[in-house]
């Protein structure tokens, strides 16, 4: 674990009173404003985590001074709180150094759900659908809005591609450690000789950029409208709604057929686009940094297999970190998400402060 100097803790204590005497000066402007109190929002629970190790260190310092006395009643007081002191200063400072890890500036943000039928067929895509439902409750239990944007519905149920949007608090955060290979092992419904088969399908989640991050130029797209197809009834026979975008310099390709409104259709395809080219960047980013701090959770990948729900044994695993949890119907209905997701995170803050004491 990482040991604070007095001197690191006494930096963090005199710029968070720097910014609040700033902020109650009344003296900033608009954006030297928002500046200030977005950097306040990030140093105050630093600052908090900073002033409980100090508050414990102190309390351990004057405990061991009375342990090393002559007074034998407050000796006997104090061997009986330091061990007690020290395991929660442990604790303090474990939280100290996960409030500085470095954060993710897109943790934050709202996310794009997009999950794909992989090898399997049929059965693919009734799997893409049950994941689909699990994100989605997931997200009802955390109070996010998931709002679907395209789907291309499978001729016996679930999904060939669902694209949704999920918005709420800290949803990357939690969801972004979800991209990749997830395989299903299972008996499938038309499977008369009862034998297990192996599907898969693809899921991945990407951080919504705000307006600053992405310019996307209109001479670099190719806009074509075309009638919508499936379910919809005269609508969908007789309008020119669906939208389909290539952006030419990635050749990335986005279509949205969903809403009845060609302009609805055009916004939301132009959401799902500013996504994905936010991802590449990122993703060129992480790739240039990779030698430098690699994560044990993973890359995210969309190639890599990250984990299996077998239903025979009700159990589903994380090969990443090798966790098998035996509560497949709970994960599967979103309930026990939640427990995988957590595991997850750990591990990664685990890993990146190895990293940090290295």
């Amino acid at each position: 674990m990482t040991r604070f100097s007095p001197q690191r803790l006494a930096q963090i204590e005199a710029r968070y009173a720097e910014l609040q005497a700033m902020m109650a000066s009344g003296n900033l402007d608009g954006d030297k404003f928002v500046e200030t109190s977005k950097e306040y929002a990030e140093i105050e629970p630093v600052a908090q985590a900073a002033a409980e190790v100090k508050r414990l260190r102190d309390e351990q310092a004057g405990l061991e001074e009375m342990l090393a006395g002559d007074d034998a009643e407050m000796k006997a007081m104090a061997a009986e709180e330091v061990d007690d002191v020290k395991k929660a200063l442990a604790q303090a400072e474990h939280a100290l150094a996960l409030q500085l890890l470095p954060k993710d500036a897109a943790d934050e943000r709202p996310a794009m759900l997009e999950i794909r039928a992989g090898t399997g067929g049929d059965e693919a895509a009734l799997f893409a659908g049950d994941l689909y439902r699990m994100y989605s409750r997931f997200a009802e239990d955390q109070g996010w809005k998931i709002e679907m944007i395209s789907a291309n519905a499978s001729e016996v149920g679930g999904f060939k591609e669902v694209v949704a949007n999920i918005t709420g608090k800290g949803v990357f955060a939690k969801l972004k450690f979800e991209s990749g290979v997830h395989r299903v092992q299972r008996v499938p419904e038309t499977e008369s000789g009862g034998r297990i088969h192996t599907s898969a399908a693809t899921v991945a989640v990407l951080p919504e950029p705000e307006e600053v991050d992405i310019d996307i130029r209109t001479e670099d797209l190719r806009i074509d409208t075309y009638r919508a197809s499936g379910a919809g009834g005269q609508h969908v026979n007789k309008t020119d709604s669906a939208i389909r975008i290539t952006h030419l310099p990635t050749g990335l390709v986005v279509q949205c057929q969903d809403g009845k409104s060609q302009h609805k259709n055009k916004a939301q395809a132009l959401k799902v686009l500013s996504a994905r080219l936010y991802e590449r960047e990122r993703a060129m980013v992480a790739s240039e940094e990779a030698d430098a701090r690699k994560s044990m959770v993973g890359s995210g990948d969309r190639s890599e297999r990250i984990r299996t729900y077998n239903y025979p044994q009700g159990r589903v695993t994380d090969h990443r970190i090798n966790l098998t949890l035996h509560k497949l119907p709970e994960i599967i209905e979103g309930s026990a998400l939640g427990e995988l997701i957590d595991a997850l995170t750990a591990e990664d803050e685990a890993s990146r402060l190895a990293n940090l004491d290295g």
